[in-house]
């Protein structure tokens, strides 16, 4: 068993880490998207140590977009991505906008993906066999249930402005499902529907850069999500100003605490070494 000494500083350093911890999620305290990240002391011969940090993936509460294509989910999901490099990742903010040319993506280049759909709003399926479930299966493409996800795109025709050449504009319904519109809203057609994912064990999921998640064998495999969607609305921040804080105090506490006993410490070895002399 090591020293009180060695105990204090390993608890000093696992503290000052839990402290970085808290101070990142305050910074991002209203940063849109933002999911808190959570980590817990634990005591062993060495002192405290932090368990592995996860992420808390609560819903955070909505609040105003700052253009009709931001969508807010409500429930649990996230939206299907992809990446420039063809790479499927997954986000809960729907920080989302149609480019010039007619394609939806989010700031940072990933085209949204959905499903297409026929005139009855039902999802046109690829050759390959349904299951009856399609919660229960999954897509290597990015689509869960053997339904392959594509970029949502509505061309604009350069010479009148419209949609896909034909719709004045467009309107999300909460079912997720995109639709054109045009005659002044009489003629109103289903376009594509917002492909949503959920996992088994979403707070498994990496983070790998601007909010996006990969899957891996802690999540578990993408299934198709039921939750509803929520046009003009973005996700704030899911951290609580009061219990940051109040785990501040605690920790800064903690911290008091050890840094005085690593000061009784050095007085002690001090007094200790003058007597050997």
């Amino acid at each position: 068993m090591n020293d009180s000494f060695i105990t204090a500083t390993n608890s000093q350093k696992t503290t000052l880490d839990y402290i970085s911890m808290l101070i990142q999620n305050s910074t991002n305290l209203y940063t849109p998207g933002y999911k808190e990240v959570k980590g817990n002391f634990k005591t062993c011969l060495d002192g405290i140590s932090l368990d592995e940090m996860d992420v808390n993936m609560g819903q955070g509460k909505s609040t105003p977009g700052l253009a009709p294509e931001n969508l807010f989910i409500e429930g649990k999901g996230f939206f299907t991505l992809k990446r420039p490099d063809g790479k499927i990742v997954y986000a809960r903010l729907g920080d989302f906008k149609f480019d010039g040319e007619g394609n939806y993506k989010t700031k940072s280049g990933c085209a949204v993906q959905g499903y297409i759909l026929n005139d009855n709003g039902e999802i046109m399926s690829n050759p390959a066999t349904q299951k009856a479930d399609p919660h229960s299966a999954t897509n290597a493409e990015g689509g869960p249930a053997m339904m392959a996800t594509t970029d949502i795109k509505l061309w604009v025709d350069p010479s009148n402005g419209k949609y896909l050449g034909k719709y004045d504009e467009f309107e999300f319904k909460n079912n997720g499902i995109l639709y054109g519109k045009a005659d002044k809203g009489k003629t109103v057609v289903p376009l594509y529907k917002v492909a949503l994912t959920a996992f088994t064990n979403p707070a498994g999921l990496m983070q790998i850069a601007d909010g996006n998640y990969i899957e891996n064998a802690a999540s578990g495999k993408p299934v198709m999500a039921k939750a509803e969607i929520r046009s003009g609305l973005l996700e704030s921040s899911n951290v609580s100003f009061k219990t940051t804080v109040n785990y501040l105090q605690q920790a800064k506490l903690q911290l008091d605490v050890i840094n005085k006993l690593i000061q009784t410490n050095k007085q002690l070895l001090d007094e200790a070494t003058k007597l050997m002399q």
